[in-house]
């Protein structure tokens, strides 16, 4: 049985590198293609440590770290995912960013994922905001490593009440696996109402 739970304080300091890890091993894969780093995972997981409008849940399975959701608020994330949202209707301070939830590849279907929407839109009810958002890479469909088996989770998040945002995007920069550097990819954001 997977337990799940919001990491606070030591709980939440002792299993950072945990989080870095899996961030590194589920972001690896597509469509994010991420070749991270455990520096700059740690460096980027500091936000979770030491803001008190921040969320990080783990799903332990005997102990080990098998799966992470992580919040911030929007106005406390990088400026890269705050700038589409400055003349948005909705403002800023009434938004939740929802920035990731990794799980490894055994330990999806089973509800878990649920679990860590469940507690970040309790999470955002806590903290006053009325809606969450996050953004998610978009690849496009002829993209060489894109595998043939590949399922979107569109209808995970439909399901879940939240739907793309039109002309809302973010870029960001990172290294994809098998590149020299970095390159920008474009995110789509994606919204649900409380």
């Amino acid at each position: 049985m997977v337990e799940v739970r919001t990491l606070r304080g030591a709980e939440l300091e002792a299993n950072l590198d945990g989080v870095a890890r899996l961030r590194i091993a589920v972001f690896r894969d597509w469509p994010y293609l991420y070749d991270g780093t455990l520096e700059y995972e740690r460096d980027y997981l500091q936000t979770y440590r030491d803001n008190p409008g921040a969320l990080l849940v783990g799903a332990f399975d005997a102990g080990i770290l098998v799966g992470a959701s992580t919040s911030t608020l929007m106005e406390d994330h990088a400026e890269e995912f705050a700038a589409p949202f400055r003349d948005f209707p909705v403002p800023m301070h009434d938004i939740l960013y929802g920035a990731e939830s990794v799980l490894l590849p055994a330990y999806r279907g089973q509800g878990i994922g649920h679990r860590f929407f469940d507690l970040r839109e309790d999470h955002a009810r806590a903290m006053g905001r009325g809606h969450i958002a996050f953004c998610s890479v978009v690849r496009p469909a002829s993209h060489p490593m894109r595998p043939e088996t590949y399922r979107t989770n569109d209808a995970f998040w439909l399901g879940r009440g939240y739907a793309p945002l039109p002309g809302m995007m973010a870029e960001f920069a990172w290294k994809d696996v098998g590149d020299t550097g970095e390159s920008v990819k474009p995110l789509q954001f994606w919204m649900h109402k409380l």
